[in-house]
Formats: C-alpha cells, structure tokens, sequence
C-alpha cells in the first residue's frame, strides 16, 4: 500500500531550523522526523512511498540522494576496501518525489500526486510533522470492514492549555486541562480509499470541504488513539523528541520496541 507523506510545509515556528530547511526535515536524533515516519510504515510493511514536495524540496531530494546508512546502522570498516553495513533501513524502499507547489494546501498536493496512486484501491497519507505508535494496520483493517471511504487518527491535544466553559452570561462554569476535557484532535495519520476522489474538487483544502461532504454521507471513520502522539510544531516539541530518542525509549520506534520492552 503506497504512503503519501506532505512534504512542503515552512514550518514558521520552528525558525531555529525551517529557515534553512522544510519542516519534515528537520533532525530527531542524527535522522530527521520524515525519516522517522518513513521508518514506522516500514515496520508495517509499507515501503513505497511518494513525498508531496513543497518549500525547499531540493533539500529532501538530495538527502535521499546522499543517503549515509552508517548513521543509524551497525558497519565494519575494512580499512582501504571499504565499509561493511551489518544491517541496512531503506534498501527495500521505493520513493517518489513529486514537486506539489510552493502554496499548495494539503488537498492540492494529494491531488497532484493522484497519478502515482494509479491502481491503488487503497492509501495511506500522512501529514509528515507528528510521531505516534498508533496501529496503522488496525486502521487499515477498520476501514477494510466498512463502505467508509477514510479513517483518520484522533487525538488528545498533546499541548499544555486550558479550555474554558462559559454559561449565557459569560460566567466561567469550568476550567480543564485540554488532555482531560474530552477534546480530540486530527492527529494528521490517514487511510483512504481511491473514492476519496469522487469527493474532492480541485483546489479545495482535504479536511474542509471533502471531509464535510463524507462527514454527511457518514462515511468518514475517526480512530481514538490514546497512545503516544506529538506533533512537531514548536522548536519546544522538538527539543522533547529528540530527548525521547536519545533515551532509547521513545515510544514512536516500534521497529526496535523489543529492544525497550520491560521484561
């Protein structure tokens, strides 16, 4: 099942980086979160991925391109013949790169990748700046045993704020923390089916116009994750991230959970 991961997003709050860099590339660890992501799928099976490229896409292009795998695997280095890579991450991965535009919205560059999903009866797509453990396969399998046509992951807000209820005369009535007042959020992770196109028109955003219209059918599946979520949106977020990797323990790595699991 192909992957489509958008890819042009400026990030402006985290300028620290995205000055120089797209969002989804910049590092957790000595890889970027991109990776990351393309790392999860992977786990699952899901290995051919198509990147909606926007701002700075030369800049993804030619870290796939320079691609150095002793950063992240084990190798024996044979003094003058060279490098031995013990374990490899993307040797069965296919990528392609598609330039989406500098502007476009979400929906336009789903929509501008369209003819690489030629055959695809089913997708995943994924907004490229959150990290999560969520089972994607679960997700597939939900979707699978409906007539809906998406599935997206929701979410409680990961960011530390208060929502306020008031009564008539603006009297405050309530005051919660956003993870314990039943909020949730898009967590930014997708299934669809192929049909998803008989629904979108050109130049609207995805979760507006085509989500309402399969929101009105009932056709549109939200999966509750309680798990691990982050989005990636503040230099903060990043910083609490890149320290999860670094422990050795951060909850989005599935692929080397074993190595984690308390016993």
């Amino acid at each position: 099942m192909k992957v489509v991961l958008f890819c042009g997003g400026r990030g402006m709050r985290m300028r620290e980086f995205s000055e120089n860099i797209p969002k989804p590339m910049v590092p957790v660890g000595p890889r970027p979160v991109l990776w990351h992501l393309m790392r999860y799928y992977a786990h699952f099976g899901h290995t051919d991925f198509v990147l909606a490229l926007g701002y700075r896409g030369d800049y993804v292009k030619r870290y796939f391109l320079d691609y150095e795998e002793w950063q992240s695997n084990d190798f024996i280095l044979h003094g003058r013949d060279g490098v031995e890579m013990l374990n490899t991450d993307i040797d069965d991965w296919s990528i392609t790169f598609v330039d989406t535009g500098i502007d476009s919205n979400i929906g336009q560059r789903l929509s501008a990748v369209r003819e690489h999903l030629e055959g695809e009866e089913m997708f995943l797509a994924n907004y490229g700046d959150g990290l999560s453990d969520v089972p994607i396969d679960l997700m597939v399998k939900e979707l699978e045993d409906t007539d809906c046509v998406g599935n997206f992951v929701c979410v409680p807000p990961s960011q530390s704020f208060h929502v306020v209820s008031v009564d008539d005369r603006m009297r405050a009535t309530s005051f919660d923390e956003a993870g314990d007042a039943g909020i949730l959020v898009n967590g930014g992770y997708f299934v669809f089916r192929d049909t998803l196109w008989d629904h979108m028109h050109p130049g609207e955003e995805l979760v507006y116009e085509p989500f309402h219209r399969l929101m009105s059918e009932g056709r549109l599946l939200a999966h509750r994750h309680d798990g691990f979520w982050m989005g990636m949106d503040t230099f903060k977020d990043r910083q609490e991230l890149d320290e999860m990797h670094q422990s050795g323990r951060a909850p989005w790595e599935i692929w080397n959970r074993e190595a984690f699991t308390d016993t």
